[in-house]
C-alpha cells in the first residue's frame, strides 16, 4: 500500500461513519481510528476561538510599540536635514544586530568613522544574516535602532555626518 492509497483511505473514512479500520498486508499493518464526536467538538471550539484571540492580541501589542516608534521616527528624521546628516536606512525587513555575536564588539558606535563598503550592522531575515554596508564616508552621529530589535524596510538605522 503506497502513501497515496493511505491518504485516499483516510479521506473516505473521514467522510463515513466508520470508527476504526485495520489492514494487514505482508508484514505491514495499518490501523486508522476516527476521533470520538465529543473530542472533535472540544477541539473545534478552541480552534475557532483561540486563533482569533491569539492573532488579535499580538498585533495590538506589536502595533503599540510600532506606533511609538513611528512617532519617534519623524522627530529623528527631522534631525537629519537640520544637522546636515545622511541616514543609513534598512534595505529589508528583519532583526537588527549591531555586532556579529553578543560577545563581539559593535561594528560601529557613535563617533566612529565609516567609509563606503564598511559593515555597519547585520540584519537577519529568514535565518540569513545580511551585512549592511555604509554608502557614505563620514562619522556616525547617532544609532537609531535598538540592538536585536525588529526593523522595517527603509527604517532609519544610523545618522552619519558626511566627511
Amino acid at each position: 500500500m503506497d502513501f497515496k492509497q493511505i491518504q485516499e483511505l483516510i479521506k473516505m473514512i473521514n467522510k463515513s461513519n466508520i470508527g476504526e479500520v485495520s489492514i494487514e498486508e505482508k508484514g505491514f499493518k495499518l490501523t486508522i481510528k476516527q476521533k470520538e464526536e465529543p473530542v472533535q467538538q472540544l477541539i473545534a471550539a478552541p480552534i475557532q476561538t483561540q486563533p482569533v484571540a491569539a492573532l488579535s492580541a499580538p498585533p495590538l501589542a506589536a502595533s503599540q510599540p510600532a506606533a511609538t516608534a513611528a512617532a519617534e521616527k519623524p522627530s529623528k528624521a527631522a534631525e537629519a536635514p537640520a544637522g546636515n546628516t545622511v541616514t543609513i536606512k534598512s534595505p529589508m525587513i528583519g532583526t537588527f544586530y549591531r555586532s556579529a555575536s553578543p560577545d563581539k564588539p559593535s561594528f560601529v558606535s557613535v563617533g566612529d568613522e565609516v567609509e563606503p563598503g564598511k559593515v555597519v550592522c547585520i540584519i537577519e531575515a529568514m535565518k540569513l544574516f545580511n551585512e549592511i554596508e555604509s554608502e557614505v564616508k563620514g562619522r556616525i552621529v547617532k544609532v537609531l535602532a535598538e540592538d536585536a530589535s525588529p526593523v522595517e524596510y527603509d527604517q532609519p538605522l544610523f545618522l552619519v555626518e558626511p566627511a
